[in-house]
Parts: C-alpha cells; sequence; structure tokens
C-alpha cells in the first residue's frame, strides 16, 4: 500500500504522540533507580475535578514513575453524582496505567478532624475495611493490609493543631505510623521534617492535586511537590520496600529535602567537577563544573579555599577556578548546599577535590 506524504506525516505524528513522555528529572544513585511519585492525589470519586484516568494521562505528560489515587475515604462531596465505592477509582485507572507505564499504587486517605489529622495508606487490598468510624481502628485495619501510612500535612490547620499528640504516640509505639509529608503542595513543614529525623519516619513531599494538572514542562521552580523513591527496581513492590525502609527524598520548589545519606550520593551524581583544564601563570587553575540535574544550586564555600559562592543553574555547565599553591599539589574545596536540606535550614556539606597533573 503506498503512503501519501500527507498520509506519511500524520503516522509519523501519531506514532510520536505514542512515545512515553518520560523524563530525567534527576540521575539513579549507586544501587537504585530514582523514581519520581506523586502518591497523594485526589479524583471525582471523593473531591477531586477529573476522573481517574486523567491522572494517569498527567503523569504519563509530565514524566513520572508511580503515582496512588488517595481519595477520601470519609469526605466526598460529589456522592450525589457518584456512589460510594472506594475501590473504583484504581480500578478505573489500572489499564491505562499498564498501557503508559505508570506504576499504579492502591490507596486511600482517612480523613478525620485535626488532631488527629489526615493519614495516607499505600498498597491497601480492600479500601471497604478502612470505612469504619474508630480512628486507631482503622489505622489498625489498614496496617493489616501491610498497608504503608504517613500521616498527611500535619500543619495545615497550624502547628498547635498539627501538634504531635499522644495518638500519634500511639501509632508510632505500635509502628502503625511509617512517614510524614515533609512537604504538600507548595507548603513545607520543618517539623515534619525533624519529626522524620528524630523518629526514623520516611519522608515524602506530594502535590495533593484537585484540579487538573496544566503543567506540561516542569522547571526548577515550577512543578508538582514531588517524592523521589530510590527503589532497587521499577515495580510497585520495590517502591513499598523503599518506602518503608526510608530511601526517599522531597522535591519541593527549587530544592531537595532528605535524609544526607541519600542526598549526599544524588548530588554526586547529579553534579560533576572537571579537571582543571587550564592553569595561568599565577596558579590559578581553570576547571568546569555541571549540573545535569532539574533544580538550581547554590553552594557556600565552608572551607579557605575556592570561590566564595556557586550559583548553578539547572542542566548547566559554567566556569571555576581556584588558586593552587605554589607546589601545584590538590586543593581541596568545602561546600555547603543550600538547595538540599538534611535538616531544617541545614544543607548538605560536600567536598571537592581539585589536582593538576604533573607535566
Amino acid at each position: 500500500m503506498k503512503i501519501s506524504k500527507v498520509g506519511f506525516v500524520v503516522l509519523l505524528l501519531l506514532c510520536i504522540a505514542s512515545f512515553s513522555f518520560a523524563q530525567n528529572y534527576f540521575p539513579d544513585i549507586p544501587g537504585s533507580k530514582t523514581l519520581i511519585c506523586d502518591l497523594h492525589m485526589h479524583t471525582v470519586f471523593s473531591d477531586g475535578l477529573v476522573w481517574p484516568t486523567v491522572r494517569v494521562d498527567e503523569a504519563a505528560r509530565e514524566g513520572l514513575d508511580a503515582i496512588a489515587l488517595s481519595d477520601h475515604i470519609e469526605y466526598q462531596p460529589h456522592k450525589g453524582d457518584l456512589p460510594t465505592n472506594h475501590n473504583r477509582p484504581f480500578e478505573v485507572a489500572k489499564q491505562g496505567a499498564r498501557e503508559k507505564n505508570i506504576l499504579l499504587i492502591k490507596a486511600a486517605e482517612i480523613t478525620r478532624d485535626t488532631p488527629p489529622g489526615h493519614y495516607n495508606a499505600l498498597y491497601l487490598d480492600d479500601i471497604d475495611l478502612l470505612d469504619t468510624p474508630t480512628f486507631l481502628e482503622v489505622i489498625e485495619n489498614a496496617n493489616q493490609q501491610k498497608a504503608f501510612v504517613f500521616w498527611n500535612h500535619h500543619a495545615w490547620k497550624g502547628e498547635k493543631r498539627g501538634r504531635w499528640m499522644d495518638v500519634q504516640t500511639t501509632m508510632y509505639t505500635k509502628k502503625w505510623l511509617h512517614g510524614m509529608e515533609v512537604a504538600n503542595g507548595g507548603s513545607y513543614y520543618p517539623n515534619a521534617h525533624q519529626w522524620c529525623l528524630e523518629k526514623n519516619l520516611t519522608m515524602l513531599g506530594n502535590s495533593d492535586i484537585h484540579h487538573p494538572s496544566i503543567d506540561y514542562h516542569y522547571t526548577a521552580e515550577k512543578h508538582r511537590t514531588l517524592t523521589l523513591v530510590f527503589a532497587a527496581e521499577q515495580t510497585v513492590e520495590s517502591i513499598k520496600e523503599a518506602l518503608f525502609a526510608g530511601r526517599t527524598a522531597v522535591w519541593h520548589k527549587n530544592r531537595l529535602i532528605g535524609r544526607a545519606e541519600y542526598l549526599k550520593p544524588l548530588f554526586d551524581r547529579c553534579v560533576t567537577v572537571s579537571k582543571p583544564h587550564y592553569v595561568n601563570r599565577n596558579n590559578i587553575a581553570f576547571f568546569e563544573v555541571a549540573n545535569n540535574a532539574l533544580i538550581d544550586l547554590e553552594l557556600k564555600r565552608i572551607g579557605t579555599s575556592g570561590p566564595a559562592s556557586i550559583t548553578l543553574p539547572a542542566r548547566s555547565t559554567m566556569i571555576a577556578r581556584v588558586k593552587l599553591s605554589d607546589d601545584r599539589k590538590a586543593v581541596k574545596l568545602s561546600y555547603t548546599v543550600r538547595d538540599f536540606l538534611i535538616a531544617p535550614e541545614k544543607g548538605l556539606p560536600v567536598e571537592f577535590t581539585i589536582s593538576v597533573k604533573e607535566k
């Protein structure tokens, strides 16, 4: 069959449209894949404004690897139009997720007054079993399904109402609480960040999106809040293992938030420092510093050598310079990465060694 020029162009466009929209926002770290996840979002089955399949389409378009449709169990303002069917959003979305290579996690949001607050349960078998009036019974039922449970936006009604109370201590002691949202939408919660560090809870950041997403192209500053999961494989099961192990970081605005043990190898893969390409007569060495991640980085010197600050825009390479000693030995540069938060208001410390090969 002969295809006309117009027909060939149409066919080509259809083929292009079927390609994956996967984006390499951040590199993998040694031993793990860096998976981009949004584990808190809503559809018309609770108070969201889109059908479940739309959430899958948005995730594919924006280059996400995994999502969880976590509709409210107790809050369903569209109940007059859609009957209560807690398990239905997952069923509606799962075929499209398979076709678009989006990992879909079955989830729900346990929605109670604050305190005790809102909690997401991931990896549920039957959401109907969580539709009970007693709060701790709901949390226990989720754990009996081996769910991963995290506390959402704890301070959304203020730090006082979102404070750590006896009910959280009970959940924590019984190992029913596994993580917290350090960031939700546009908000960052430093108390949640600190509690995760102190109590060894997993850090998460999610969009909590209700409206349609119109983000086609992410920038360092403009993107949905997301969780980076460092998983052994790109599977739903591997994400679960990594979540329970705490191997995550949070991408919120122009910063990454997490434990140093994961942010340091991620930084090392994001930023590369080349050997000097030129040394002038004053022993000034010129070298390249590249940032291949989608985040602008600001480095502040904490040592005595090198520029006082280095600014690395996302996906860029810059020329830096440093004064070598007279014998041209290696120079160690020490900096704090202000955009990699390892604790509230504490950046990641990093070191570079600049050396020149002997002639």
